[in-house]
């Protein structure tokens, strides 16, 4: 089994890996769906057992050079394909049956540390944001936009209390000119900001999260990325997603607790929904988070939480339902730049 301490040989880390393999027990074998390959952390992990077989994808095309070389040590053990996740389908064979899915969510250290990007906060780099296969950038979205669709981008996307002083000062930079750095979209969310020094998370995190999310769509990738992903899990296979911002676990909760045998009744919050549709096992609504000694390799972990379901016997029928849930969500990111 890997120990944690491999990862410092790693360029990125793949988060809770000890904690994925446990769950996975990848010396049984198995095909496995990575759905984020990134550097190949967990795909290559898993193929170090000789009985597995991994499908990787990853919307991101600067992965393909990592890819290369798990294909050039595993061969026919693996392969990969540049997709999104909702077109993981077209990745698996209409007729294989899967016995782990992956998703590990958010941005990697690689794109983070490439600041001509424009994921960091800490980059004076151009303003782009796009994790690949999409058109839109963040400088589309900033210069473009309304103001109050801006505002709800911020607010319920970053979840960011200042989001109308954001949205605001954006619009006013625009009247000067078009934002164009990362730097620049920093000085504004600043300006915007109330100085609280007691606040670990740098002020701009936030709303930098905020508008990847809009460019990249991955509200919309990730409900689709689960229901295809659960099509094709075999009984007993098993969906480990790790978030790590509130949104994205939210929908895995209400994804795994309201499709389950052992699935919550309807509130004022949580409508009914469609009691006819069972695709998972009891879910135990059990979250997994990085230990001590992860965090001190990995400090940017820290908000990560793992999540798991198991795939009961039922026939799967799609879950309309988690769509009309966070529809409110889905509608706002189909807005036009």
């Amino acid at each position: 089994m890997n120990d944690i301490s491999s990862l410092k040989k790693l360029y990125h880390y793949p988060v809770m890996l000890n904690e994925v393999m446990e769950i996975c027990k990848p010396e049984k074998g198995g095909l496995f769906v990575d759905c984020t390959y990134g550097a190949g952390g967990y795909s290559n992990s898993i193929l170090s057992f000789p009985k597995t077989k991994v499908i990787a994808i990853d919307r991101d095309p600067e992965t393909k050079k990592f890819a290369d070389i798990t294909k050039k040590k595993f061969k026919d053990r693996f392969s990969f394909h540049n997709l999104k996740f909702s077109e993981l389908n077209k990745a698996i064979d209409k007729n294989s049956k899967v016995d782990f899915v992956i998703f590990d969510l958010g941005i990697s250290s690689l794109q983070i540390s490439n600041f001509n990007r424009g994921f960091s906060f800490n980059s004076k780099g151009k303003l782009d944001m796009r994790m690949g296969l999409n058109t839109i950038s963040a400088e589309d979205v900033l210069n473009n936009l309304s103001l109050e669709t801006l505002r709800n981008i911020i607010k319920f996307f970053g979840e960011d209390k200042d989001s109308f002083r954001i949205a605001t000062n954006i619009i006013k930079q625009r009247k000067k000119g078009p934002i164009t750095s990362t730097s620049k979209f920093v000085e504004i969310i600043e300006k915007s900001k109330k100085k609280d020094f007691k606040k670990k998370i740098n002020p701009s995190t936030k709303t930098f999260q905020a508008v990847r999310i809009f460019v990249n769509k991955e509200i919309n990738e990730l409900i689709d990325g689960l229901s295809v992903a659960t099509e094709f899990l075999k009984s007993g296979g098993k969906l480990i997603i790790i978030s790590f911002h509130s949104i994205e676990d939210k929908i895995i909760k209400f994804f795994f607790s309201n499709f389950s045998k052992n699935k919550s009744k309807g509130s004022r919050y949580y409508p009914d929904i469609d009691n006819n549709i069972i695709l998972f096992e009891n879910y135990k609504n059990k979250i997994i988070k990085p230990t001590k000694s992860e965090l001190d390799i990995n400090s940017s972990s820290r908000s990560a939480k793992l999540r798991f379901a198991t795939r009961s016997s039922e026939n799967f029928s799609y879950p309309t339902d988690l769509k009309k849930k966070f529809l409110y969500l889905l509608n706002l990111e189909s807005e036009n730049v």
